[in-house]
């Protein structure tokens, strides 16, 4: 059993930065590939990135070339750089350990990001 919890989120302008944070507890964590998954308001949680347990990246065509997914497995540690936001990433930012697009533990709390002038 892994639980997660996500900090960093804000409100931040279109065009603006931010990066998230995402603990991980118990011993499994670097086993797993690691998903940023998010949630708009009224939509389906959707991924918008993942990292294999070795570090190779992969995106959704929404955040390819503007989100960056990077992970420290000795620290339990997932990140998410975020540039060039746009109103539409608005969302609750949610990381997990993943499976074809499915998380596989109990979703933490998130953390909001909010892209709004």
């Amino acid at each position: 059993q892994v639980q997660f919890v996500e900090s960093g989120g804000g409100l931040v302008q279109p065009g603006g930065s931010l990066n998230l944070s995402c603990a991980a507890s118990g011993s499994e964590f670097s086993i797993y590939t690691m998903g940023w998954f998010r949630q708009a308001p009224g939509k389906r949680r959707e991924l918008a990135a993942v990292i294999t347990s070795r570090g190779t990246p992969n995106y959704a065509d929404s955040t390819r070339g503007r989100f960056t997914i990077s992970r420290d497995n000795a620290e339990n540690m997932l990140y998410l750089q975020m540039h060039s936001l746009k109103t539409e990433d608005t969302a609750v930012y949610y990381c997990n350990a993943q499976r074809g697009g499915v998380g596989l533990f109990p979703w933490g709390r998130g953390t909001q990001v909010t892209v709004s002038s």
